[in-house]
């Protein structure tokens, strides 16, 4: 098993046809490529599905900061079992 303490990593996505690159941890990456996967979507679309949510958000957070507490929310309700992937 690899330590989930690992410092972040660059990668570029695309959202709404611009090019942008989001700093997340390895542990990151991988939940949000499963994410990904089992909603039969892009990585690409996840991250422009939380760039909008975020976008309207009263305070909005960064990019990163958005797709963690995404991420984190997804988690804490599936544990609870009542995570449900929005219509889009």
């Amino acid at each position: 098993m690899t330590t989930p303490y690992h410092p972040p990593v660059k990668r570029s996505v695309e959202i709404a046809g611009h090019k942008t690159s989001i700093s997340l941890e390895p542990l990151f990456w991988d939940a949000l490529r499963a994410a990904a996967e089992e909603e039969g979507v892009p990585v690409n679309a996840i991250v422009a599905r939380v760039d909008a949510e975020r976008i309207a958000a009263e305070d909005p957070p960064g990019l990163a900061t958005a797709v963690r507490l995404w991420l984190a929310a997804r988690a804490f309700a599936a544990a609870a079992g009542r995570f449900t992937a929005p219509d889009d």
